[in-house]
Parts: structure tokens; C-alpha cells; sequence
């Protein structure tokens, strides 16, 4: 087995979505070759109402899947095709956009007024682009969790691990999601296939991931914190890419630290890319938005 080196450590950046939803993303919008099948990962943890109450009304998505791990608050959710309903805290919503969807979420606080959550677009191959819409909406408790011998404790959202499988199943791009969290000064070991890109979102505790060359440290504020120290301070919110190897390794801190860690198999295909749309082409993506405009754009009824 060999280690995964550190790639690199990116720190999430502000930006405005929706209606005005101010949120931070650690990657989207650019060059999708490390990450591939993945295009974007937004982190919309927020304890101001005024800055997410607006939401994301009624927008376009074709040509991907769109994860939505909701942590604290809830987001209530419609599309055109009739689907509702609501994602409370801990529940994940896989939605796969494939020929055609419009939809909005509008996220609500908890008592506290915090929203916290994670939103992942994944990439469909060029055969499943134009699949019918489909959604996998898991509540919490169907969420399988195991715990380690060392109090080391994974929530098993999509793909295998440690005998046990997500509840997410039929994703094209084959992905495993889990929420890891290690305990105060443990170091851990966890599988990651070579066959496929991977990555650590750290969001609450602090840790060292080792490489093969020296460690890199990662801190971040707990979830939920109300005082939480300027990102300059801690560098919190940070994504950790990782190279090629079977497995990664973190030390954890004084806190214990606590991420999501994600792999899934690259598509290598051609992307192009504007907005809430991804095809393959610069004609499919031309015709999607012809489409979009003209009222064909929904293809499934």
C-alpha cells in the first residue's frame, strides 16, 4: 500500500449565490482535471439568517448530479417535474439533473439561526448526460455509521467502507462520501483506491495529514461556533487534494478533527461548462440554453 502525498491545501473563498446566499467554495468554476468527476464543492455553513434566507430560487441544472449534506437547519426544496419536500439536519439529497431539471432550495435555520451544510456537483459521462432526472433523498438515520476501535467514527453516505455501503447507489461516477471524524490525538489510516481522485474537506477540529515528504497541518473552527476566529487565524474551511495512493493518514489535534473525504473515478472527457449546466461540447451547451429559452428544456414529465 503507499501513501497519498499532499497535493495541495486550498482555502475555501467567499462568494454570493442564489438570491444572494453568501457561501464558501473550495473548488468550481475552473480547472476540473484534479478533480474529475467532480466540478464544485460549496460550503454554505452560515449563522446569519440574512446572508442564506434568500436562497436559490428556480434555476437550470443539466448534464451532472448535485449532492446536498445538510448538517444543522433544513432546506426545502421543489422542481418542476412536481417533486417536494424537506432536508433536516444530518439527511442527504442525491439529485441527478441528467436531461433537464429546474428546481430551488430554500434553506431555513435551526433554533440558533445557524445553516450549515455542503453542496457537491458531480459530473455525468457523455452516454448519461441526457438520462431521465432522479432523486435519492436519505434521511439521517438510514445513514449507516461505524465506529472504529480507537473511536475513529464514519458516516457511510455513497460507496464501501469498512463492510459497510451508503444508501446512495447507481451514481455514474462510482463515488465513495463519507464524514470522517477522529478523535483528539489519534492518528488513522484510511483506504483510498489509486484508480481514483480524492480529497478532505476539513470543517471542524484541527489535524496533520501526512505525506511522504513532511506534514501539512490543517486547523478549522468547530461547526456551529458563534466565535469562531478569523479565517486568516486558522486557515479553516480547507481543502486537502491528495496525489496518487492507496491510502491517506491524518494526525489528529488537541480538538480532534472532523471532514468530509471524497473519491470518485475520473471520467477524463471533455468539459464545457457555463452555469448550472456541464455537456461535453460547446454545441451541446449552445443547443441546452437555446432549449432552455425556447420551453424545451425539460424533456421528462
Amino acid at each position: 500500500m503507499s501513501l497519498r502525498p499532499v497535493k495541495r491545501v486550498i482555502q475555501a473563498r467567499p462568494t454570493i449565490e442564489g438570491a444572494g446566499v453568501r457561501l464558501r467554495r473550495a473548488f468550481g468554476f475552473g480547472e476540473t482535471g484534479d478533480f474529475d468527476p467532480f466540478l464544485l464543492l460549496d460550503d454554505f455553513r452560515n449563522e446569519n439568517p440574512a446572508d442564506y434566507l434568500a436562497g436559490f430560487p428556480w434555476h437550470p441544472h443539466r448534464g451532472i448530479e448535485t449532492v446536498t449534506y445538510v448538517l444543522a437547519g433544513a432546506v426545502s426544496h421543489g422542481d418542476s417535474l412536481g417533486n417536494r419536500g424537506t432536508l433536516g439536519a444530518g439527511d442527504v439529497q442525491w439529485m441527478t439533473a441528467g436531461s433537464g431539471i429546474l428546481h430551488q432550495e430554500m434553506p431555513k435555520g435551526d433554533d440558533k439561526g445557524r445553516m450549515h451544510g455542503f453542496q457537491l456537483w458531480a459530473n455525468l459521462p457523455s452516454s448519461l448526460k441526457m438520462t431521465k432526472p432522479r432523486y435519492q433523498d436519505i434521511p439521517s438515520g438510514e445513514i449507516p455509521e461505524v465506529v472504529d476501535d480507537d473511536g475513529t467514527t464514519v458516516r457511510v453516505i455513497c460507496g464501501d467502507f469498512w463492510g459497510k455501503s451508503g444508501p446512495v447507489d447507481g451514481v455514474a461516477a462510482n463515488p465513495r462520501y463519507l464524514d470522517v471524524w477522529v478523535p483528539p490525538g489519534k492518528r488513522k489510516t484510511l483506504p483510498a483506491e489509486n484508480s481514483r481522485h480524492a480529497f478532505a474537506y476539513v470543517f471542524e477540529g484541527s489535524g496533520v495529514f501526512r505525506d511522504a515528504s513532511e506534514p501539512v497541518a490543517v486547523r478549522t473552527e468547530s461547526v456551529g461556533s458563534l466565535k469562531s476566529p478569523p479565517l486568516s487565524e486558522t486557515g479553516n474551511r480547507s481543502l486537502v487534494l491528495f496525489g496518487s495512493g492507496d491510502e491517506v493518514t491524518v494526525q489528529a489535534g488537541d480538538a480532534g478533527i472532523r471532514f468530509l473525504l471524497v473519491s470518485g473515478k475520473p471520467l477524463v472527457e471533455p468539459v464545457a461548462w457555463q452555469g448550472p449546466i456541464v455537456m461535453n461540447t460547446q454545441e451541446e451547451l449552445r443547443q441546452a440554453y437555446v432549449e432552455l429559452h425556447n420551453g424545451t428544456f425539460i424533456k421528462s414529465r
